[in-house]
């Protein structure tokens, strides 16, 4: 088939509550597709979610959308193949407690604002929009992805209340606690605080309803002393005053958020070319496969009950992990998570290595100078000295789980790699948020300062010796 002779699977990006999400890699041009593989079998009520997820997928076509490419089935395992974002997430250009440039904020949310102004155009409320769920494309371009929680709320011009409890706690609109609700100011309530954490690197509360101290001082207007609102300026707080309005039918509209002066205030920027990159005749073999036509169905379902198509056979099934993660599960949450091995380079020849070079990008990982083994103990002994708690079921892949400060569950995952003779310690998020995940990956570094090599390290492009997990 071509899909199995074109193709090779080069890496496992991250964890998803039906299954995992894997990058694949073109032979013959080097171009990269996410891959999401759903154990239909393992997860029998994944299959409705999965069908809208791809019908919702299969209307949008917009640059701040992350691509559809198309679907196959292999017995009871389900393949969607989608996009990859090399650029990273969001949250990981949000450094705790501080945030961003103002001028870096603006431009975020103008590629956002313009995204979710296409979905609603198109009738679809996305209702999980947070830094984890937006990513980043080689030209710094934001893409939304994650479309689990998205329905269309709109159909043939008649619009409908929504009714389901659904989103990111921190990030849900109050409205969303009571129901029903409409779908539009819900998102744009979401917006709002990321554009908050974008400001400030942290986030206003924990959930928007009365026994909250934080929400209940913002709603009172008693709010001027406290962080995150101290750290930013009149007119962002003016804008946000209006965006975070607690009444939906007060709330701005999308229209009136680009009127708003912070919005139109130039900042100065310092800004690369956005380019739209075309797709590549792989890229359009893995289209083809995906000929079924949407059809117009319940509009609860959106629209849609695609049916899965074909698969091959080199695709490797979720391997059920203890904990599945829940995190994106239309695009990998560590979007940029991957280890090239030595292997694939020495007999991918056709490839393009620029290609591949571009894929390595993540703050969240540092070399060291101790050797593999030494370098383990001393993560786990920062773990045990930071009261974290931590266990292996892989050699070199460390779990470690906590309470953030919200009295979330937070989990990330450590692996300590051999790298060409150097020893990396890379860090990702399984669970929980991004901004606290970025905050504890900080403080550990700090543990490890005395190893961490200091100075800029040149790794565009990171060669593992064996290929990992």
């Amino acid at each position: 088939m071509d899909f199995t002779a074109d193709w090779s699977i080069m890496q496992t990006l991250g964890e998803g509550a039906y299954g995992e999400v894997k990058l694949l890699i073109n032979k013959n041009d080097g171009m990269a597709v996410a891959m999401k593989v759903i154990n239909l079998e393992e997860h029998p009520e994944a299959s409705v979610n999965v069908q809208k997820e791809i019908a919702i997928h299969r209307m949008l076509n917009d640059p701040h959308i992350i691509k559809y490419f198309g679907q196959r089935t292999e017995g009871s395992v389900g393949y969607i193949f989608l996009e990859y974002a090399p650029g990273g997430e969001l949250f990981d250009k949000i450094e705790p407690d501080v945030g961003m440039e103002s001028w870096q904020a603006q431009r975020y949310l103008k590629q956002l604002l313009s995204g979710v102004e296409y979905l609603h155009s198109k009738g679809i409320a996305h209702r999980d929009l947070k830094p984890e769920n937006l990513l980043l494309d080689e030209h710094d371009k934001l893409k939304i992805t994650d479309f689990g929680m998205a329905t269309v709320f709109r159909s043939r011009g008649k619009e409908r209340l929504l009714d389901k409890k659904c989103g990111t706690t921190p990030y849900m609109a109050p409205e969303i606690f009571l129901r029903p609700y409409r779908a539009e100011p819900v998102d744009i309530w979401s917006l709002g605080i990321v554009l908050v954490a974008m400001l400030a690197g942290e986030l206003p509360w924990e959930k928007p309803m009365a026994l909250c101290v934080e929400y209940t001082k913002w709603k009172s207007n008693d709010y001027m002393s406290e962080s995150p609102w101290k750290k930013m300026d009149n007119l962002a707080i003016s804008l946000l005053r209006r965006i975070l309005n607690p009444i939906p039918s007060a709330r701005l509209s999308i229209a009136k958020i680009k009127q708003h002066r912070w919005y139109t205030k130039h900042h100065t920027q310092i800004r690369g070319p956005e380019l739209d990159r075309s797709v590549s005749p792989a890229y359009k073999r893995l289209r083809s496969n995906d000929l079924s036509p949407p059809s117009r169905d319940d509009p609860r379902q959106c629209q849609s009950q695609p049916e899965l198509l074909l698969s091959g056979p080199h695709i490797i099934s979720p391997t059920g992990t203890k904990e599945p993660a829940h995190v994106s599960f239309s695009q990998p949450a560590q979007i940029d998570d991957l280890l090239v091995s030595t292997q694939y380079l020495a007999t991918q020849s056709n490839a393009s290595q620029d290609t591949v070079q571009k894929l390595v990008r993540r703050m969240t990982r540092f070399f060291v100078s101790l050797d593999p083994d030494k370098a383990l103990d001393r993560l786990v002994q920062a773990l045990d000295n930071m009261a974290l708690s931590w266990r292996s079921y892989t050699p070199g892949i460390v779990t470690i789980t906590t309470i953030d400060k919200h009295k979330n569950q937070l989990t990330f995952k450590a692996s300590v790699l051999d790298m060409d003779k150097q020893t990396l310690l890379d860090f990702r998020l399984s669970k929980g948020c991004g901004l606290e995940f970025k905050r504890q990956f900080m403080m550990l570094r700090k543990y490890l300062s005395d190893i961490v090599v200091k100075g800029p390290v040149s790794w565009s492009i990171a060669i593992a010796t064996n290929n990992v997990p």
